[in-house]
């Protein structure tokens, strides 16, 4: 598989929430992640971020899908760009407050860089956690 379509198969594993263990065939070992957002301050690894997406996606927000806008690949710098928005309900445990039953159409974008054996070696994720927060009801 190429550097694009194991970028594509972890952001899907990824945003469906199969937590480390469906995203780790797609990542190099050490693999970092980095956020400007809140809720993922102390998330400084791609294995931590996969199980706080699985968390969230099966615990907090069960049910919780994504829909694709845009995606991209640039070859001279092996990074893929996914531009998305997150559509959940907090209806499960966790989280910071009991089930709001209230809902999130968040945007977000995941910055994937990949190394020559087309895995994954860091993830940047530009999302405006607050306004996601806010929907839920969380603040």
């Amino acid at each position: 598989m190429s550097a694009q379509e194991n970028a594509k198969r972890f952001f899907e594993a990824c945003e469906t929430a199969q937590g480390w263990a469906g995203c780790q065939p797609y990542v190099a070992d050490g693999a970092t992640f980095e956020a400007q957002s809140e809720p993922l301050t102390d998330v400084t690894t791609v294995e931590a971020y996969c199980e706080w997406m699985r968390a969230f996606g099966t615990i907090t927000a069960p049910g919780a899908e994504y829909e694709l806008h845009a995606e991209s690949f640039d070859a001279s710098s092996n990074q893929a760009m996914f531009f998305a928005t997150y559509h959940a309900r907090h209806t499960g445990d966790g989280g910071p407050v009991p089930p709001t039953h209230q809902e999130t159409h968040s945007h977000y974008v995941y910055v994937v860089q990949m190394d020559d054996n087309d895995l994954v070696t860091h993830m940047t994720k530009v999302w405006n956690a607050p306004w996601a927060m806010r929907e839920l009801g969380w603040g």
